[in-house]
């Protein structure tokens, strides 16, 4: 059981042998996750089904409206990063991100089965979700000590799966009840949505606990080019440091490769052949396997350091990719798939900040971990709309050809550039 502290990052390690806590403010921002991913998985769970088997789009169609809502949040995390660091508003702009996440499920309920209408609610939970994520994952760079981010991203990570793991449940339960009425499905997720903000605004602290002279970025400008040049001029500064320029061009790399869970899903569904109603499912055996690793791999990635298990952690994607085009039994198949889904996730999601965490300076924690995000979602995006197409006119076992072969060199590229943790606060900048 991981106990809440309210010690100040920079306090002196504790003696060997001693078990710290995971702090606070880290569990309060596991609390919200995790309700706020009950509301979005309930979502997600069903919708690649209600669009391609229940409104008929093409996984061309499906690749471009997942692609492109993922994309749009690109300069929204830059800004969200930015404005979050600029004096020191983590709290407000997160608590932004998550109401606009909340109301895009209105907008899914209002949407009918106009695509145009329901791309611009999934395009709004895919904004908020990119303006709440830099200042998130921020408050627990700035509430953890800088040894410990492997654990306490792991810890809040296996809360958010948690609520990853209860929401295809309530969905399924939903569409049973209700003889797949996906209205309320929507419904029940907009009010989980609600009150995961008000959770975000009665337990998140707005600054590091115990630091009221918590380092924060004055309001004027920094850079020229008047509003945008000060805020994005901040957001790219930490570019300078090597280290952190091969953290983002890997996470680009890597993202360029790594194709949506929803296609993975679909890619089982139509293997298996198993009925519709199920499909909500599929996602709980990643889930499930991720929130049991997810604490160990962050632990892990602190004693070791944090490279290997990213690398590793796409190294079981790769499998995953491999295991969908073997001629083995399809229960070996579904379990197999879903349990490297899981591995991948607790190796990679949390890790990868944790990586970067070290390198960022002092004030600028929001924007850099959200240039980081941002080249990641980019390449998602790159990754999903070629996928599809590739699908769309060849077939899927030319695009997972295709996908598995660009992991493999995007994983030999990134095993050659991702730099170590830094061991001391002057290797920071290099």
């Amino acid at each position: 059981m991981y106990l809440a502290t309210t010690g100040r990052p920079d306090a002196p390690p504790a003696p060997s042998g001693v078990r710290r806590r995971v702090p606070g403010t880290v569990l309060a921002l596991g609390t919200v996750s995790l309700v706020t991913d009950v509301s979005s998985e309930m979502v997600t769970a069903v919708l690649p089904l209600y669009l391609v088997l229940g409104l008929g789009l093409s996984p061309l169609q499906f690749g471009l409206l997942d692609g492109l809502s993922t994309g749009a949040t690109a300069l929204v995390r830059l800004l969200g990063g930015a404005t979050a660091d600029r004096g020191g508003r983590h709290k407000q702009v997160g608590g932004l991100g998550y109401a606009l996440s909340a109301c895009s499920r209105l907008g899914l309920l209002l949407a009918g089965g106009a695509t145009g209408w329901i791309a611009t609610a999934i395009a709004a939970d895919r904004l908020g979700k990119g303006v709440r994520t830099a200042p998130r994952d921020a408050l627990i760079t700035l509430h953890s000590p800088p040894e410990d981010l492997g654990r306490a991203f792991g810890t809040h990570r296996a809360m958010d799966t948690t609520g990853a793991l209860l929401g295809p449940l309530a969905a399924f339960a939903l569409l049973w009840a209700t003889a797949d009425a996906y209205d309320a499905v929507f419904a029940v997720s907009f009010s989980v949505g609600a009150f995961g903000v008000l959770l975000w605004v009665l337990l998140v602290p707005g600054r590091t606990r115990g630091d009221e002279k918590a380092p924060v970025v004055p309001a004027g400008p920094r850079a020229r080019g008047g509003f945008l040049g000060g805020l994005f001029g901040g957001s790219l500064g930490g570019l300078r440091s090597r280290s952190y320029r091969r953290i983002v061009i890997c996470a680009g790399i890597l993202g360029a490769a790594t194709i949506g869970d929803a296609f993975l899903y679909l890619l089982l569904q139509r293997r298996l052949a198993f009925d519709a109603t199920w499909f909500p499912f599929l996602p709980l055996g990643a889930a499930a396997v991720y929130l049991l690793l997810a604490v160990p791999a962050g632990r892990l990635a602190d004693r070791t350091g944090r490279r290997a298990p990213l690398l590793y952690g796409h190294g079981a994607l790769l499998l995953a990719y491999g295991l969908l085009l073997t001629p083995l039994p399809d229960p070996v198949v579904l379990l197999g798939v879903l349990l490297l889904l899981g591995v991948f996730y607790a190796a990679t999601d949390g890790v990868l900040m944790a990586l970067a965490g070290p390198f960022l300076t002092e004030g600028r924690q929001a924007s850099g971990l959200a240039v980081v995000q941002t080249a990641q979602a980019l390449a998602r995006l790159g990754a999903a709309v070629a996928f599809g197409a590739v699908w769309t006119a060849s077939g899927p076992e030319t695009a997972l050809v295709a996908a598995l072969l660009a992991l493999t060199a995007a994983l030999c590229c990134a095993a050659r550039l991702l730099p170590t943790t830094p061991s001391a606060p002057s290797e920071r900048s290099d």
